[in-house]
């Protein structure tokens, strides 16, 4: 069942009459554990040893016995070695896999000003351990699935069990267990794979390197998928407005965390359509211009030949190939190129009469709008659903933006994650999940867990112990 492989190796310890093999891949191993932790203690055993023996002769914690050769070929090219005494019934799988993961390190895409700064990594038990040391919790519950018919990816599945749904943890376990494909890559091939609605350009689970957000989403009832040599857990189920909600809301005071929640939707919302607007209206709708105004825009655009739907999808494309530029060159570079490039190109463009001074303006607060964003899928998708609205803006003025701003809300509507509505807590409207979501406020007034996640166990600080007055002495 193994193709032959230069790495494989077998290696014969013979003991008087008895010979015991180990077969391992030269390439996956810590040669240190397999000599110090299996060979040297086998060579020096004086016992005449079967399968029970070798499990109290090797230094290794994880062992396991089997016959059966799936088993074997599978922990095999997992890193695992194979030890098999001539002669008998089981043999002893022992894990000496070399890991190879790095250290743990300041979290890169999700950046904070406070809290915890580390990160997931590529290895599925330090980040397993990570949640274990933030959530020192018996009833955190862990199950193992392994994903994958050609190459087997262990995926953890973690929740608290007298908090999360049974139906949300039932409907994970089903969706994992119907998984057919030959291999995972990553955790974020994983949610595709999961999630209710293939066709959407929404993302319908939270993927986050940080394991404070995992803590704090485990906490209020949702669940969370660690992939083997993926440093990012997914989440779920996760609704529209959480794509848009950082831990650091958390740490920061109520009032500070709340007025940083609506910076980044009101971001959105310019981001989406600050620059359809600017067609629609150069294209029909003057009326609608202030005269001071009007006079400008006329003096701007005076030597720009190409109608605004056309000059709009043009910097628009423009902004989209500096930010793919930059994001595929080294850090440094890409920082000069995405600075350079922007100044350059624009001011070039404003002198050859292509655009427009006020558009460039239009154009960067839309772009801005899109990376406030915590979520760069949801960032992404921002960017994304832009550039049809600009076309309807075009083509029909403010009909055509009001059209597709109502197909986006049905749309959303319609989606589901993890089969819970998409839009929770606004439809269906759940007043007491608002200060989770839109608004945050101060932990006094948190004593519930947020409702749209059904939670088993609601309470989270006795109401008796909320209301009580800080001071001892009064």
């Amino acid at each position: 069942m193994v193709s032959n492989s230069e790495d494989l190796v077998f290696r014969v310890i013979t003991k008087g009459d008895q010979k015991i093999a180990v077969a391992y891949f030269d390439d996956l191993i810590n040669p240190t554990s397999m000599q110090d932790s299996i060979v040297r203690p086998l060579e020096e055993s004086s016992e005449d040893l079967n399968y029970h023996l070798i499990k109290d002769t090797i230094n290794i914690a994880k062992l396991t016995t089997t016959n059966a050769i799936t088993d074997v070929v599978d922990n095999l090219v997992n890193g695992t070695a194979y030890i098999f005494k001539e002669g008998d019934t089981h043999g002893v799988l022992a894990d000496v896999a070399d890991k190879g993961t790095r250290a743990l390190e300041k979290a890169e895409t999700e950046s904070l000003v406070f809290g915890p700064k580390i990160s997931f990594t590529e290895s599925i038990t330090k980040n397993l351990n990570l949640i274990r040391s933030n959530i020192n919790d018996p009833k955190l519950c862990v199950e193992t699935f392994m994903v994958g018919s050609r190459t087997k990816k262990k995926v953890q599945m973690v929740y608290i069990k007298d908090i999360a749904e049974e139906e949300n943890v039932n409907t994970f376990r089903q969706r994992m267990t119907d998984i057919e494909i030959d291999s995972i890559v990553d955790s974020t091939v994983l949610a595709q794979l999961i999630e209710d609605n293939s066709f959407t350009f929404f993302p319908q689970f939270i993927t986050t390197e940080l394991p404070d957000r995992c803590t704090i989403s485990l906490l209020h009832g949702k669940i969370a998928l660690l992939v083997d040599r993926s440093p990012t857990a997914i989440i779920g189920p996760s609704t529209f407005i959480n794509f848009f909600e950082s831990t650091e809301d958390i740490y920061m005071r109520w009032n500070m965390g709340t007025f940083l929640r609506f910076i980044r939707f009101v971001a959105i919302f310019f981001s989406i359509l600050l620059t359809p607007a600017y067609v629609a209206v150069l294209t029909y709708h003057y009326e609608v211009i202030p005269s001071a105004l009007l006079v400008s825009l006329g003096q701007s655009r005076s030597n720009v030949p190409f109608p605004p739907v056309f000059e709009a999808l043009l910097l628009e494309f423009i902004i989209e190939l500096l930010r793919e530029a930059g994001a595929r060159l080294p850090t440094k570079v890409g920082q000069t190129m995405g600075i350079v490039g922007g100044i350059v190109i624009g001011q070039a463009s404003v002198q050859a009469g292509f655009t427009s001074n006020i558009l460039i303006i239009i154009i960067a607060i839309s772009a801005l709008g899109s990376f406030t964003a915590p979520s760069y899928a949801i960032g992404t998708a921002v960017r994304i659903i832009r550039f049809p609205i600009i076309v309807m803006a075009g083509l029909y003025g403010g009909v055509g933006i009001m059209f597709c701003f109502c197909f986006i809300l049905i749309h959303l509507l319609k989606i589901t994650t993890l089969g819970r509505p998409y839009l929770s807590p606004i439809y269906p409207f759940r007043f007491s999940d608002l200060k989770y979501s839109i608004f945050r406020m101060p932990y006094q007034y948190l004593v519930k867990r947020p409702v749209s996640n059904h939670p088993i166990d609601k309470g989270r600080i006795p109401i008796k112990k909320a209301k009580m007055k800080k001071d001892v002495d009064e």
